[in-house]
């Protein structure tokens, strides 16, 4: 009996990752074939496709200082991660790699290249990170999730195919529900969600602003926030005082629902959200997260921008104020509102998961 060919995802432990690769992988195995996971140690907490058999621990270390004993300790790590990964490239013989960013998807491409296994991968930013950078110019496909990317690279731009971001079952679910725009004076659902290294300034910002506005938008607002632990008590208690509506946690695993339910949105811009609000179709305001190298933040919520689907504001404009003459200036126009959504919606690519899984068999010679 001869078996599938299989198909090896790379992808760092986080939900930016994680979550696009599990779109892959759901097209990848309705086509037949079959797919595992290289990833780090994080991704063992992940309850999505991949289940703990289908995950292979890799080593890996990111970038965090440029002292020479960190850079020691990252050059090793990965060192000892490419043999981990070579081991596993001789035992599964992979039809293709595919890498969604992170170091931890470095030892299995080159792992990969060093056996001559096409490899593969994908960038969700506007602008690609480091990891895939690296990898570039060392596999065989470059899938990107934004046009333009790489127009200033013809070397690198010649090998990339824009397929946009795939997306997981339930964001597909969530993008089929359409936008309600607020009435006048109707109740306004915002959702505000930040990340974990995000959450923070919303918790700081999001609440005095939110008492700067008009008492007559107050009782209008349905509002749903993330919010750290060490910030709730804080954050309830001003919501309470002004009689907000207001659910708050740390983590809401029913996102995309909350994301289709919402008429207006403030969030941090990684990858993984501009795509998932495109694809939704809801109008945001975004505050890239500052202090990247490449910027990748500012970058993806301009791509909403200018498509006149986000409002974007730097973290050093984004103050009690300037964010309460926002809302107060969306929550009086409703037509705004949902002039964004069909904005933000234009940027989406429902159809990515099938675009990139052509993109894979074609390299994979499948």
């Amino acid at each position: 009996m001869t078996t599938s060919p299989l198909i090896l995802l790379a992808a760092g432990g986080t939900g930016g990752h994680l979550f696009p690769a599990e779109a892959l992988g759901v097209e990848l195995m309705r086509r037949g074939l079959r797919v595992r996971l290289a990833t780090d140690a994080r991704a063992l907490r992940y309850s999505g496709l991949f289940s703990k058999d289908m995950i292979d621990v890799v080593p890996s270390a990111t970038v965090r200082g440029r002292t020479p004993w960190s850079l020691a300790y990252t050059g090793i790590t990965l060192a000892v991660g490419t043999g981990v990964a070579l081991n596993l490239m001789r035992r599964l013989k992979p039809a293709a790699v595919v890498g969604f960013g992170g170091y931890p998807t470095l030892p299995p491409l080159l792992a990969a290249k060093l056996f001559g296994i096409p490899g593969l991968i994908h960038d969700a930013n506007a602008v690609l990170g480091r990891a895939n950078r690296f990898l570039a110019g060392r596999v065989s496909a470059i899938a990107t999730s934004l046009p333009g990317v790489l127009d200033r690279d013809p070397e690198l731009a010649a090998k990339a195919t824009t397929v946009g971001t795939p997306m997981r079952p339930a964001i597909l679910a969530a993008a089929v529900v359409k936008f309600v725009s607020p009435e006048a004076n109707g109740p306004l659902r915002l959702l505000v969600i930040g990340g974990s290294q995000g959450a923070r300034v919303m918790a700081d910002i999001v609440p005095p602003a939110i008492e700067m506005l008009d008492p007559s938008i107050w009782g209008r607002l349905i509002l749903t926030q993330q919010v750290r632990e060490e910030d709730m008590a804080r954050v309830r208690a001003v919501y309470d005082r002004l009689k907000i509506n207001a659910e708050l946690a740390p983590f809401f695993s029913d996102l995309p629902a909350r994301l289709a339910s919402s008429q207006l949105v403030v969030s941090r811009s990684g990858a993984g959200t501009v795509a998932e609000l495109g694809a939704i179709g809801r109008p945001s305001i975004l505050v890239p997260l500052p202090g990247a190298i490449d910027q990748d933040q500012f970058a993806n919520a301009g791509v909403l921008a200018q498509a006149n689907g986000a409002l974007r504001i730097p973290q050093v404009e984004f103050t009690p104020e300037r964010l309460a003459a926002e809302l107060s200036a969306l929550a009086a126009d409703p037509a705004r509102l949902t002039a964004m959504a069909a904005g933000a919606r234009t940027v989406g690519r429902l159809d990515a998961a099938e675009r990139m899984a052509d993109l894979v068999m074609k390299v994979a010679k499948i």
